[in-house]
């Protein structure tokens, strides 16, 4: 074979193999293309709303035996609760009463909180009691003897028992803050306290009443339809009674922090939302979580003492609740108030407070 021949035998193997070359990155580069591209689709769908298969994974992950029974308020009637109060730690003390850190159980969990006894002679049966809720304050920044100190005083010097409860996952109380509204866990702590209060040989086990302020309000008035024993609740600033209302007026608490994502109760809360939707009336199951909705066999007395000027809590959840009291038998009353925001401070804190004490005098001591 001569020179010339193998010379374009060899350019053309070099032409053959270029434009294999230029084909093989040609597919590489329109596959890596593609793959982007429905890379960039899941994430897209992951962010927004889940696509078909993303939804049946969400569906596959869950719960399916999660019925959230817990919720309702035939389970909180059906269910027991038992306590007592461990070892008392002096605090303070002054002429009117005794201030002490103490425990109880409730879900298996250590609840801290801050018991008043006054001091002078008691009943043969015991002082009256109050149970004392506290709102919504951020968890992390909640003090088990700084918040609510006046609240307490007015109500402890006046002759009752005030056992002021850290509700779960709030100052060294244990587990989680799961939140009032979608979850049963505060009113299962307030009924434990209730319960280990009555326990004690200081306290007079039929005269134990409930305090609750904002989201304590909710708290209470579950506690007080599922346990039909309470003589007397009563709410200051108090949100949601009937669910349709925190639709219609909401709450503007700027303090708020939602749980994070990682959160066990926020994970049961998507959950929750996954498998029965938003709060519909018309709803069998949502139906079970209104506590309006059980008002028939309630003896109880509820009183409501709202600012009118409330700016976190509107005004009208206790108009509402009102309207659906006069259409029962339960002794009620509400007092309005002009001024005092949401925590119904001064000039209207003193006239709340005396409204307050009347009220629990006239149910919790026996005459």
């Amino acid at each position: 074979m001569n020179r010339n021949k193998q010379k374009r035998i060899v350019i053309f193997i070099f032409i053959i193999g270029g434009l294999f070359s230029v084909i093989f990155l040609f597919n590489k580069f329109n596959s890596n293309s593609k793959e982007n591209t429905n890379n960039s689709n899941a994430n897209n769908s992951q962010e927004g709303s889940p696509n078909t298969s993303n939804r049946e994974v969400i569906e596959n992950n869950s719960d399916n035996n999660e019925t959230f029974e817990e919720l309702t308020i035939p389970y909180l009637r059906d269910r027991n609760y038992q306590s007592s109060l461990s070892e008392m730690q002096k605090m303070s003390e002054n002429g009117n009463y005794t201030s002490y850190l103490t425990s109880y159980t409730s879900d298996g969990l250590k609840i801290n909180g801050l018991l008043t006894i006054p001091k002078g002679e008691k009943a043969e049966k015991g002082w009256p009691a109050i149970v004392f809720v506290h709102g919504y304050i951020p968890p992390q920044e909640y003090e088990t003897t700084k918040n609510y100190v006046s609240y307490v005083d007015y109500l402890a010097k006046n002759g009752f028992v005030v056992f002021k409860i850290d509700l779960r996952g709030h100052g060294n109380s244990e587990g989680e803050p799961g939140g009032a509204y979608y979850s049963s866990d505060y009113v299962i702590d307030v009924l434990n306290a209730q319960n280990a209060l009555k326990s004690s040989d200081y306290v007079n086990p039929n005269n134990i009443g409930l305090w609750g302020h904002s989201m304590g309000g909710n708290v209470v008035f579950r506690a007080f339809v599922a346990k039909k024993d309470i003589k007397a609740v009563s709410i200051w600033a108090g949100a949601v009674y009937t669910y349709k209302d925190f639709s219609d007026y909401g709450i503007s608490d700027n303090s708020y922090r939602p749980p994070t994502q990682e959160t066990e109760s926020r994970r049961k809360r998507n959950e929750l939302f996954e498998k029965y939707g938003n709060f519909d009336p018309s709803s069998e199951f949502w139906k079970k979580i209104v506590p309006t909705n059980y008002l028939d066999s309630v003896k109880g007395a509820v009183q409501i003492n709202h600012a009118v000027d409330d700016e976190v809590v509107s005004i009208e959840y206790t108009r509402n609740l009102s309207s659906i009291l006069l259409e029962t038998d339960i002794v009620h009353e509400i007092n309005e108030y002009p001024s005092g925001g949401h925590n119904i401070n001064s000039p209207s804190f003193e006239k709340a407070m005396e409204n307050t004490v009347r009220f629990f005098k006239s149910f919790l001591i026996d005459n």
